[in-house]
């Protein structure tokens, strides 16, 4: 049973779904990481593989960028495959000077004022929440990896660029260290089916500071990020 964006047939993704949102980084952490590994979806280029981390099925899939295109692929899983818990890889831009270059955060709410929980379900909240029991053992991972991370509120924006500084300076004031694109439509989608749901995101770059990470450490060098996830997947 295919959809209008993902071939695969049912069984053929796990329960347990990583989801970076560029389909190159799946195929890294795929090629890297998993074992017996067989790509199940290449509809559009958003490569998603299934295989085994030290004995646990796994399934690992982009998402791309934004509310729309996550808000579809992870509706998709959880309504259409069975999956149950989608762990967000992703990276995010810093708003405070304590985010550095490969800090690695894990969202403890996303407040956006997009509409998509409004279209979707009527739903009106501004701050969407992820599971607390998968992030506390998200938490427990990195502590016994010994990796720092940093628990925090995101912010999704709709838009990546923007003519001033006002929905930054709104995030900031509503509690937000970082921005990104995706962890509240994907907190919805979960809320709205009974399913789990986290965000892992990666400091690529920062309005506090002038550093930004390269195409190629997005894709490949957010090691920390995917072996803490890899791990409460377990």
């Amino acid at each position: 049973m295919s959809t209008p964006h993902n071939q695969a047939n049912k069984g053929e993704i796990a329960s347990v779904v990583l989801m970076p949102g560029d389909p190159l980084r799946a195929k890294f952490i795929a090629e890297n990481y998993l074992e017996d590994v067989v790509c199940f979806n290449t509809v559009r280029n958003m490569l998603g593989y299934t295989g085994t981390y030290k004995g646990k099925k796994v399934s690992v899939m982009g998402s791309g960028m934004g509310m729309p295109s996550i808000g579809i692929y992870s509706y998709e899983l959880y309504s259409q495959y069975d999956v149950d818990t989608i762990i967000r890889i992703g990276s995010a831009g810093g708003y405070t000077p304590d985010l550095k270059l490969f800090d690695v955060t894990l969202a403890h709410s996303s407040y956006s004022k997009s509409s998509y929980a409004q279209v979707q379900s009527h739903d009106f909240n501004e701050i969407q929440y992820p599971d607390e029991q998968l992030n506390q053992k998200i938490m427990d991972c990195a502590k016994k990896l010994n990796m720092e991370i940093k628990s925090i509120r995101i912010h999704s924006s709709d838009a990546f660029y923007c003519e001033d500084d006002s929905l930054m300076k709104e995030a900031i004031q509503n509690g937000c260290q970082a921005v990104e694109m995706e962890s509240f439509a994907l907190f919805h989608n979960a809320k709205v089916l009974h399913k789990k749901a986290a965000a892992i995101c990666t400091i690529s770059d920062s309005f506090a500071f002038e550093e930004i990470t390269t195409p190629q450490q997005r894709e490949q060098c957010f090691n920390d990020m995917m072996k803490i996830a890899l791990e409460a997947c377990l």
